[in-house]
């Protein structure tokens, strides 16, 4: 009787124990899919990175800024004679 309870469970285990396995299978091929697509989102991000931070040391020129600030602004540089410098020392102002 014992014997034939322990074949029984054996005979039922195997194909469980293949089961699992087939389970296990398709969920790794599940994640590793996920895996390289967030791999290639991750590539694409860093490629778009790339490229704004080249627009922002193209748009972040001197040369850039001053023709705005001269043509579109209507700015100037100021003369020396319009510059006044004030130095505050430690104690001033109630510091």
């Amino acid at each position: 009787m014992i014997k034939n309870i322990a074949t029984l469970l054996i005979v039922i285990s195997i194909p469980a124990v293949l089961f699992a396995g087939i389970l296990q299978t398709g969920r790794y091929g599940a994640l590793e899919s996920e895996v390289r697509q967030l791999n290639t989102e991750q590539h694409e991000v860093i490629a778009e990175n790339k490229k704004l931070i080249s627009g922002i040391t193209v748009l972040s020129t001197p040369e850039r800024i001053e023709k705005i600030a001269v043509e579109d602004l209507a700015m100037r540089k100021a003369k020396p004679e319009e510059i006044m410098r004030i130095e505050l020392k430690r104690g001033e102002l109630g510091g």
